[in-house]
């Protein structure tokens, strides 16, 4: 194994087609003005960031079907590596629709199809060979249908075994039960946090609350993410409050997993967690600006990071 390999784990992957229209009328046919296809799904999107950015990811998921063989030939082609473990169903199909007369993006998501028992304890073992002398160990999204809660625990604690940076970007009992392993990185969004807490968050103090809830439960870092709105960070200590570039969104869908794989990149460089979080809010900036989820360029992000504002709280 590659020393500077990043895994990027998520059992549920996805085609993506991103559909533009000019203006998007219900109850009546619609014709797009541009639409795109891609791979995507949230350890997929993180995979494409890092790769962008210069690292080495391997995404490890779930695929079937058509689609399935779809998406690891998008992979080849961006010379990604990655490791599926094939299944019996249909790999799940996502719709973005932008409609540029509102500047609405609404997405369609497809639920992603049941597993195996027997398919996940491959993955785990994929997961378990792959994870000697890697840097970091990212586990991103719900876990599909038949899976263990306790899927991103036994991640986190291979990561952890091996010294690898932990990071988990889940909800409520994923997210849960991988506390208890001691993950180096919890990166939940606002509303994420709340089904985690089990209560509403109505302001910033409660926020807070909620990630100094983390900590005592197991996270070492926290980050959490509001889309436009600041993100807040917290490292057991310190908090920050992170305010992102201010873009024209092209697309916003993927920029909380490019924040993500922008966060991991800085914090495998030695940055500081603010420092980390101002170059991850320029790579969610800078895939805002894509048709397609996770394909950001990294210039992009050298543009924007000096407009991304860090501030302790």
């Amino acid at each position: 194994m590659n020393a500077t390999t990043i895994l990027c784990v998520g059992t549920t992957p996805a085609a993506q087609r991103t559909m533009v229209f000019d203006k998007l009328t219900p109850d009546a046919v619609n014709r797009a003005v541009v639409a795109v296809d891609g791979a995507a799904g949230k350890a997929i999107n993180v995979a494409k960031v890092l790769k962008e950015l210069g690292e080495h990811p391997v995404a490890i998921g779930f695929l079937g079907g058509g689609r399935g063989e779809y998406l690891r030939s998008v992979m080849a082609e961006k010379q990604i590596e990655s490791e599926f473990v094939k299944v019996l169903t249909q790999t799940r199909e996502c719709i973005t629709v932008i409609d540029e007369s509102t500047g609405t993006h609404t997405e369609l998501v497809e639920e992603g199809p049941s597993v195996a028992p027997a398919d996940f304890e491959t993955f785990l073992a994929v997961v378990r060979r792959r994870v000697v002398g890697c840097r970091a160990v990212v586990m991103s999204g719900t876990i599909a249908s038949g899976g263990p809660l306790d899927l991103y625990f036994d991640c986190t604690r291979l990561a952890e075994a091996e010294g690898a940076l932990s990071v988990v970007d889940a909800q409520g009992a994923a997210l849960t039960e991988a506390l208890k392993a001691g993950p180096g990185l919890v990166k939940p969004n606002r509303a994420e946090l709340a089904a985690t807490a089990g209560r509403p968050l109505a302001d910033e103090a409660d926020l807070m609350l909620a990630m100094r809830d983390l900590g005592e439960r197991g996270a070492r870092r926290v980050v959490v993410t509001a889309g436009r709105e600041p993100a807040l960070a917290f490292d057991g200590q310190r908090f920050w409050r992170v305010l992102s570039p201010r873009v024209r969104a092209v697309n916003p869908i993927g920029s909380g997993d490019a924040f993500t794989a922008g966060l991991v990149w800085r914090l495998l460089r030695g940055d500081d967690l603010g420092e980390a979080c101002r170059w991850a809010a320029a790579a969610g900036a800078a895939n805002a600006l894509t048709l397609m989820s996770g394909e950001l360029k990294r210039a992009e992000v050298d543009r924007l990071v000096g407009e991304a504002e860090v501030r302790r709280c």
